[in-house]
């Protein structure tokens, strides 16, 4: 029978500051703040088997695992100790979980907060994207994806806002093929996984950012922070300022685009082993990483910014770059710049790699979006457009201290920041200066930490998190090309990253110095049980336009847009007056909103007050000349007033704006409807269904005019035509059937009618022209069925008491001669 005999030891040595030797212990390794080396051994052996184990760890880390181990080389084991920084997980007061339960907790929880958006509807840019993105669609080729931008509009066009994601909307276009149609549904859930699966990664990127990168024996990597990559985790996962990615729909750029972003960080840490010999990296491995950050990049274009950060990564943890001496050497040309890290073995191959891998994608971007940069106005991003230095200057630092804000208290939050939600700043006695010099306070602290710190612990891990707070956020800041946007929570999706780093190392600090830790830590418990809550509302804002639109009051009331969105929403809904009073506000806080003022226009005109209509809209084209819808409105207003050469005009300006313009066809063929100008009405409503096939009202209007003019077999042919393109609609299946009955077409009327009569139950007409029909062939009884539930439908019907009257006469008539 085997027996184990096994001897445990603990002991504790002080850190010096240097490597010692001691009779009674081997070489140890430094810690720069003096600790105690906590280390523990275990050696086992089997009689059985014949073998020993050795396990030897330190400061809970094991440093030494082998089977058959004649004698650890401590020495050369706490060489590689000495090689490590101070842990922070000694200074934090959190749970210590095992990796695999940390995930799960954070998965968890980040489903949590997020969940319930998955039944909301499309709301505000899901539009656009997604419901009138025609490369959703399967008769879009494949192809075209690569040319067109997020929205689906060429990437060559003028109206192009160059926003290139093909790769996100790839993903949009097999929800919507698996979907089987427009159903949410499906685009939130993928969205809510990403997030989860995102939260997740973080426990392995946070444990690399604030552990440093260690492997063991096997080479497997170790997690030297557990504690602090589970806090920081956490911290994202339930962040609110997240949720616009994951409750809008569109926001699965930025979750596409960070989840590749993680992965070549991944990526580029795998590329590292440490072996027998020291450092190694795999070429393999960070061509994969560049790889990577081209598709994060095809996501989102923040995206490049992750090869920018490995590299920064690469000096720092890998190479242990000290900045500030490296900048001293450059400053005073030292010789021994070798010393400082900058010419060590594979560091200048690396970044070269990642240079070239950058430049190329960007070239590569840049040949297929064109060199003309996206056109916006000056209502999207106001400050761009002003003309003083000192003024951009001013307010885009401003814009900054905003997103810090939203970093650091994210409860109030919006979808839209732009149209006067953020005022200009155009003097240093506006009170606001004050968020710019308190952002600069910390910045300027933080970096000088940073920089200037003896402690290689604080410096990475601050200058980490500087680096991945702001180097993503550079796409966004305004300083190399204009953005369309003031403030966009979205955007801080990635920088959010950099936050946690450092909130996780002022956590630290606090802990070090706190005397009552578990205060300490319940407090920040709180913030991360306040965050959970606050999330899960934003979400169940999201789940509809009514609630979003209508949160947003409270928060930008000056923003224009707000009010026209809510506005637009009351509109969708037939509550006009209110709708109205909307309206009115925006126009009021932006005067030159012509959008606000279109959609004003058409609701005076459906209430019939033309005149205001029409100044309304003539003020809106006055503004901007190339707003084509404005102008067909106008056209309508001026049609209503029978200003008919004027509505022409206006008609025709719209189509020179906008080349296919299907409704306005229509409307213009309305106008030569009116005229008698037969003729041109037909080809004004031809070029509407040739602009859109499934036009219905051209349609039906083409197969009436010619079947009040005389012309049933050109009537029939139009109406057949019609039913193949769009064979489910019950308004030409009623008007074929009219045109039909009147040619004595009798059964293929009838079915049509029955047809109609079935898709729409309720209308009048269609069970009145069914008895029509009827009473021409003779099936009175019928007749007499169909006449009543169309009267009973619509008592007052046209026509249609009439000729019961006439039915019931003629059955009286018949009835008395039959009794006779």
């Amino acid at each position: 029978m085997g027996l184990k005999k096994r001897r445990q030891c603990s002991t504790q040595h002080p850190i010096i500051g240097q490597v010692v030797k001691s009779n009674s212990a081997p070489l140890l390794p430094k810690y720069a703040d003096g600790r105690w080396l906590n280390v523990r051994s275990r050696y086992t052996f089997n009689s059985k088997i014949k073998e020993i184990k050795v396990v030897i760890k330190v400061d809970g880390l094991e440093i030494f695992n082998q089977h058959n181990a004649e004698a650890p080389n401590l020495e050369q084991a706490f060489h590689r100790m000495a090689q490590m920084e101070p842990n922070l997980d000694h200074d934090v007061s959190w749970f210590l979980l095992p990796s695999y339960w940390a995930k799960m907790v954070v998965a968890l929880i980040s489903f949590l907060c997020f969940a319930n958006s998955y039944d909301g509807d499309f709301v505000f840019d899901d539009s656009e994207a997604i419901i009138n993105n025609k490369d959703l669609r399967a008769e879009t080729p494949l192809g075209d994806l690569w040319y067109h931008d997020f929205w689906g509009s060429k990437l060559s066009s003028n109206t192009s806002h160059k926003s290139y994601r093909p790769l996100t909307v790839l993903t949009f276009r097999i929800n919507y093929l698996f979907a089987g149609g427009f159903y949410p549904v499906g685009f939130h859930v993928i969205n809510i996984i990403l997030h989860c699966t995102i939260s997740v990664l973080m426990v392995d990127v946070f444990s690399i950012l604030l552990g440093g990168l260690q492997f063991s024996n096997k080479g497997r990597r170790l997690n030297l922070a557990p504690k602090s990559s589970l806090l920081a985790a956490l911290l994202f996962a339930v962040h609110p300022v997240h949720t616009e990615c994951v409750a809008g729909i569109v926001g699965r750029a930025d979750l596409l685009c960070a989840l590749f972003f993680l992965l070549s960080f991944l990526g580029y840490c795998k590329a590292f082993r440490e072996n027998k010999e020291g450092h190694t990296f795999s070429v393999f491995w960070v061509l994969v990483s560049v790889v990577l950050g081209a598709i994060a990049m095809l996501c989102k274009e923040q995206g490049i910014t992750i090869l920018g950060l490995n590299a920064v990564f690469d000096a720092l943890v890998i190479n242990k770059i000290n900045l500030l001496e490296l900048i001293r050497k450059l400053l005073y040309k030292d010789k021994s710049l070798e010393n400082a890290g900058l010419l060590r073995k594979g560091l200048l191959f690396r970044i070269t790699l990642l240079m070239c891998g950058g430049a190329g994608i960007l070239y590569i971007r840049w040949r297929i979006m064109g060199t003309g940069p996206p056109a916006f106005t000056e209502v999207d991003n106001p400050a761009s457009f002003a003309d003083s230095l000192f003024v951009r200057a001013i307010n885009y630092n401003y814009y900054y201290s905003l997103n810090a804000w939203l970093l650091l208290c994210p409860w109030w939050l919006c979808f839209d920041w732009s149209m006067g939600c953020i005022p200009l700043i155009k003097s240093v006695s506006d009170w606001r200066i004050i968020a710019l010099a308190a952002l600069w306070f910390c910045l300027i602290g933080l970096i000088c930490q940073a920089l200037c710190s003896e402690d290689s612990h604080k410096r990475r891990i601050l200058t980490l998190g500087l680096g991945f707070l702001i180097i993503p956020f550079l796409p966004a800041s305004n300083l190399f090309f204009r953005v369309g946007f003031v403030v966009a929570e979205r955007v801080i999706y990635l920088p959010s990253i950099g936050y946690c780093i450092l909130f996780t190392y002022g956590f630290s600090l606090l802990s070090k110095q706190a005397k009552k830790k578990k205060i300490l830590a319940m407090a920040v418990l709180g913030i991360l049980l306040i965050n959970v809550m606050r999330s899960a509302l934003r979400s169940s804002q999201w789940r509809s336009e009514e609630q979003l639109f209508r949160s947003a009051l409270s928060v930008c009331p000056l923003n224009a847009k707000v009010h026209y969105n809510v506005g637009k929403n009351l509109a969708d809904k037939g509550n006009q007056s209110a709708a109205i009073k909307y309206y009115r506000e925006a126009v009021r806080l932006n005067p030159k909103y012509v959008h606000a003022m279109n959609n004003l226009g058409n609701i005076l005109k459906e209430r019939n007050e033309l005149h205001e209509a029409e100044e309304l809209l003539s003020l809106a084209v006055q503004i901007q000349p190339d707003f084509a819808a404005a102008w067909m409105n106008l056209g309508i207003v001026q049609n209503s007033l029978r200003r008919f050469e004027e509505a022409e005009q206006s008609y025709w300006t719209a189509i020179k704006h906008r080349k296919k313009y299907p409704d306005c066809y229509y409307n213009l063929g309305r106008l030569y409807a009116d005229l008698n100008r037969h003729i041109d009405a037909l080809n004004a409503w031809r070029n509407a269904t040739v602009l859109k096939p499934e036009h219905s009202l051209a349609w039906n209007n083409m197969i009436i005019l010619l079947d009040n003019t005389g012309n049933l077999a050109q009537a029939e042919a139009v109406g057949r035509e019609a039913l193949e393109l769009i064979p489910n609609d019950h308004s030409l299946m009623f008007s074929l059937a009219n045109v039909l009955g009147k040619s004595q077409k009798y059964k293929e009327s009838e079915a049509l009618f029955l047809k109609a009569i079935k898709a729409n139950p309720n209308a009048a007409s269609y069970h009145g022209n069914l008895a029509v029909l009827y009473h021409r062939w003779g099936n009175l009884d019928l007749a007499k069925k169909h006449y009543e539930v169309s009267l009973k439908l619509d008592p007052m019907a046209p026509g249609t008491k009439e000729n019961y009257n006439l039915l019931r006469r003629k059955l009286e008539q018949l009835q008395k001669k039959g009794g006779a």
